[in-house]
């Protein structure tokens, strides 16, 4: 799978949880800062993939 299909996927699949959380009043007052902690701990998973690489 190329890094690019895989970006793509994990960004819908993070906006697909956020809608659904909305969608039960699960976000509030919350849902703008809900994406900040899921893409950080994405890209800290990217870097540690390309770091750790064997």
């Amino acid at each position: 799978m190329k890094k690019r299909t895989f970006d793509i996927i994990m960004i819908l699949l993070i906006a697909i949880l956020l809608v659904t959380l909305n969608q039960f009043d699960l976000l509030e007052k919350s849902a703008k800062f809900m994406l900040i902690p899921i893409l950080s701990f994405y890209f800290i998973g990217q870097f540690a993939e390309r770091k750790f690489q064997k």
